[in-house]
């Protein structure tokens, strides 16, 4: 399995990049806390699917039983994924759909921030250089342009998802050798569950119907299946080297977004992908290479 690993974080990156794009178009006919809602509730009843299919061919449990101990990190993980998916979508009303993807590889730095300081991984001199410059080109593509010096709604936003989802991504860590298949379901309904009452109580309600089996669909893709790939890549990886791995997808989403949205880059949004694409290749190679 463990010589697999690299190849989970790249197939989770690749499942979670369509999510950014597809949102932004689902955000016309969906709330924005409804849909961070339903895009959950649909990872937690299509992984839990996959549960029942592998029941039935009597596939072999994979991963330790929970214990008592893993209750904080569990709800941590709930409460955590419910408020990052809902500033994220929150921010993608604001900002456009490129601009979003690509910041969000500011989980990297969040994530092995807290790595080190909760969980004592170590971060080497190069990991540090390539924080540096993540969080960098998140600065230039966070400020808007005008007389005074301020940072966007949108931007915002983001830049609170993902430091939500780096702490998040350290309690996923302890859960990682737990069934990565419980712990996606579990993520997924009760992060679903949570924030379709925070929708409600903003006074949101539940979109067409005609349009809800393809928002399940997609949050059984990008945050089920993407999820599940994800866990098991932490367990042979560790949280902040799988991050660097997982950082390819924001440029993917970018990518998507710019031929979806025919959107054309700012002499600032390239600016910034370069200072991107410079601080991953820091994080996730290793000197020689």
């Amino acid at each position: 399995m463990k010589q697999f690993a690299v190849g989970y974080a790249i197939l989770a990156a690749a499942l979670y990049a369509v999510s950014i794009p597809l949102s932004k178009l689902f955000l016309n006919e969906v709330s924005p806390l409804m849909l961070s809602a339903l895009l959950y509730i649909g990872s937690g009843l299509g992984m839990a699917a996959v549960g029942i299919g592998q029941k039935i061919r009597s596939a072999k449990p994979d991963g330790t039983p929970f214990a008592k101990s893993d209750t904080p990190y569990i709800v941590g993980m709930i409460l955590l994924n419910t408020a990052a998916l809902a500033c994220l979508m929150l921010g993608l009303t604001f900002a456009s759909a490129s601009h979003v993807s690509l910041l969000n590889n500011l989980e990297i730095a969040a994530t092995a921030v807290f790595a080190m300081l909760f969980f004592h991984e170590k971060v080497s001199k190069r990991l540090w250089g390539a924080i540096f410059l993540v969080t960098a080109a998140g600065v230039i593509l966070s400020v808007e342009s005008g007389e005074t010096f301020s940072f966007s709604a949108g931007s915002l936003l983001v830049t609170a998802a993902c430091l939500f989802w780096g702490l998040e991504n350290n309690c996923t860590r302890v859960l990682s050798e737990r069934s990565p298949l419980k712990v996606s379901v579990i993520k997924g309904v009760f992060a679903g569950l949570s924030g379709l009452l925070l929708a409600l109580l903003a006074g949101e309600w539940f979109p067409s119907p005609s349009v809800i089996p393809a928002v399940l669909l997609l949050g059984f893709a990008a945050y089920g299946l993407s999820i599940f790939f994800y866990i098991l890549a932490q367990r042979y990886l560790g949280a902040a080297k799988t991050s660097t791995y997982y950082a390819v997808s924001p440029f993917i989403a970018a990518g998507l977004s710019l031929l979806i949205f025919r959107e054309v880059p700012s002499l600032q949004f390239l600016l910034a992908l370069v200072v991107m694409a410079l601080g991953v290749y820091f994080a996730s190679t290793k000197p020689s290479e």
